[in-house]
C-alpha cells in the first residue's frame, strides 16, 4: 500500500521469494505479527534497508475483516501498523533469541525429569514401594528399582531402572544447563544488578535479560508488571472500577520465575518476621498465594525500574 492507503501490489510469497521480493524494493515499512520466525524475518528485513514493526496478534485481529484470509490478514496488519497507538515488540537480537532457547530447553528437561520421576512413584507405588516426598525420597526409589530391591517383578524393574538412568540423565543436563546460565549472568552488567533484588536469582535475573531487551518501552513499572499478567484484570464501566483476578498475560516463563521467587521470599517472612515488615503485614491481612503474586508483581516493578534506569538495588533499612 502507498501513503494514501491505495494497494500497490498484491501478492502471495513463498518462502524461498521473501528475501528477493524486498530485496528488489525500495526502503518500505514492512508490518509483521510477532509470531513464530518474526524475529529472524525482522532482522533479515531490516538488514535490507526497510523498517520493521512487529505488533502482537491479538492487537492486529481486531482489524481482521469478517472471515479469516490472507489477504484480510495482509490488509489488517497494512491498516494496524499505521495507528498512532499500536503498540510494538523490539525486534529481538540472534543473541537474545539464543539465550531465551536455553530457558525454553532448560523447561523442557525440567518437566520430562518431572514426569519420570512421577512415572516411577505410582508404577513402583502399586507394588508397595513407596518413597517420601522431595528429592531424596525418590533417590532412595531409584536406588532400590537399580538394585533390584523389592516386589517389583523382573520385567517392569527392568523398565523402571532404564527410566532411573533417563532421570540421572535429565538432572545432570538440567544441573550443566544451570551452571551455564549462572556463568552467563554473572558476566552480564544488568543480570549482576538484578540478583541483588531479593527472589531474583541468577536463572531469573538470565531470564529477565533475555526476555526483555528494552525496558524502556514500559512507560512505567506497573506497564512491565501489566505486560507480565501480575496485575489485576479490569472490567470497568463508567465511574464503576471492578477488579477481577490477574490477568496472566505476557510471557508465562518470566511470571512463572518472578512467583517462585516471590514464594521463597514469603517462606523467608515467616521466619523472620521482622526482616520484611510490607510482606510480614500483607501474610496477615491476605492469603498466601495473594500475597505471593503481590510480592511478585513489586519485585517486577523494581526489576523494571534497574533495567530501564541503570540503577543499583538499595535495600530499605528495616523500622525500629
Amino acid at each position: 500500500m502507498d501513503a494514501q492507503g491505495r494497494v500497490v501490489v498484491q501478492r502471495r510469497l513463498k518462502r524461498g521469494q521473501v528475501e528477493r521480493f524486498f530485496a528488489a524494493l525500495p526502503p518500505a515499512l514492512v508490518g509483521m505479527e510477532a509470531c513464530s520466525s518474526a524475529h529472524h524475518w525482522a532482522r533479515m528485513l531490516g538488514g535490507l534497508g526497510h523498517e520493521v514493526r512487529l505488533m502482537p496478534p491479538a492487537y492486529v485481529k481486531p482489524y481482521v475483516k469478517r472471515n479469516k484470509t490472507d489477504a484480510r490478514d495482509a490488509e489488517a496488519i497494512c491498516e494496524a501498523v499505521t495507528r498512532p497507538t499500536m503498540r510494538f515488540v523490539p525486534v529481538k537480537s540472534a543473541e537474545t533469541q539464543a539465550a531465551r532457547g536455553l530457558h525454553r530447553v532448560r523447561d523442557l528437561l525440567v518437566r520430562q525429569r518431572s514426569q519420570i520421576g512421577n512415572c516411577l512413584r505410582g508404577l513402583a507405588a502399586e507394588f508397595g514401594l513407596v518413597a517420601r516426598e522431595g528429592q531424596a525420597g525418590l533417590a532412595s526409589l531409584r536406588e532400590r528399582v537399580v538394585a533390584a530391591e523389592g516386589p517389583i517383578p523382573g520385567p517392569l524393574r527392568e523398565v523402571l531402572a532404564g527410566l532411573a538412568r533417563q532421570w540421572a540423565e535429565l538432572d545432570a543436563s538440567v544441573a550443566e544447563l544451570d551452571r551455564r546460565i549462572a556463568r552467563e549472568a554473572q558476566a552480564h552488567e544488568t543480570a549482576r544488578r538484578l540478583m541483588a533484588v531479593p527472589g531474583v536469582g541468577p536463572i531469573n535475573a538470565h531470564a529477565l535479560v533475555a526476555g526483555v531487551p528494552d525496558a524502556r518501552a514500559f512507560r512505567s513499572g506497573r506497564d512491565f508488571a501489566a505486560w507480565l499478567g501480575l496485575t489485576p484484570r479490569q472490567a470497568s464501566s463508567g465511574q464503576r472500577q471492578r477488579s477481577g483476578p490477574i490477568s496472566r498475560a505476557g510471557d508465562r516463563t518470566l511470571r512463572r520465575l518472578l512467583v517462585l521467587g516471590a514464594a521463597s521470599l514469603v517462606r523467608q517472612s515467616r521466619a523472620k518476621p521482622q526482616a520484611r515488615p510490607w510482606l510480614t503485614g500483607l501474610l496477615g491481612r491476605r492469603p498466601v498465594k495473594v500475597a505471593i503474586v503481590a510480592q511478585a508483581a513489586k519485585t517486577a516493578r523494581i526489576v523494571w525500574a534497574l533495567m530501564a534506569r541503570g540503577d543499583t538495588y538499595r535495600a530499605r533499612p528495616a523500622a525500629a
